[in-house]
């Protein structure tokens, strides 16, 4: 299944423009084991994706996790399109995917983890999505680097709320 959702995004991303990574091998480290690095920390059955882009991480997720249930959202009609093809494609029954923007988005339940990749701030994407959080949850945000402190300070975490955990793929 990681093999077709590749070979679809490939094909996809020639005419569609999805994401920038055009060499196919450039894909397995990029998109899939960088989606992938988040899988122990994932908490729970219900997981969010929020700007999921190509599917990135919640494909690769809902592939190897067929217990939990995704939901990826992304405003951009395009590829929500194509994420759509690619769970139908892939007989993924535990992904829904939804055309909307973070602000705008209304479950009808809500979610055990929430994760996110480079999509804005992480007081931002707090202040988007916090109400989509059950308790206890999750929100993971995966960073191409270290938050700053600037970033980190406006949160204003208890030590025991926040967690770091340097990733390297």
């Amino acid at each position: 299944r990681m093999l077709a959702f590749l070979a679809l995004l490939q094909r996809w991303n020639r005419a569609y423009n999805l994401t920038a990574v055009r060499e196919p091998l450039e894909t397995v480290p990029k998109h899939l084991l960088d989606s992938l690095s988040v899988r122990p920390y994932l908490f729970g059955d219900s997981v969010l994706d929020v700007g999921t882009g190509p599917g990135v991480p919640g494909i690769p997720l809902a592939i190897v996790e067929p217990e939990r249930s995704f939901h990826l959202i992304d405003s951009n009609g395009k590829k929500t399109r194509f994420v759509r093809q690619a769970a139908m494609e892939l007989g993924l029954e535990n992904v829904t995917v939804v055309q909307t923007r973070m602000e705008s988005y209304l479950p009808e339940r809500k979610f055990a983890t929430i994760v996110s990749r480079a999509v804005t701030s992480v007081p931002e994407l707090l202040a988007a999505t916090g109400r989509l959080l059950e308790a206890p949850a999750r929100l993971l945000a995966m960073k191409g680097l270290r938050p700053g402190d600037d970033e980190l300070c406006r949160l204003n975490p208890s030590p025991d709320t926040l967690r770091i955990h340097p990733l390297k793929v």
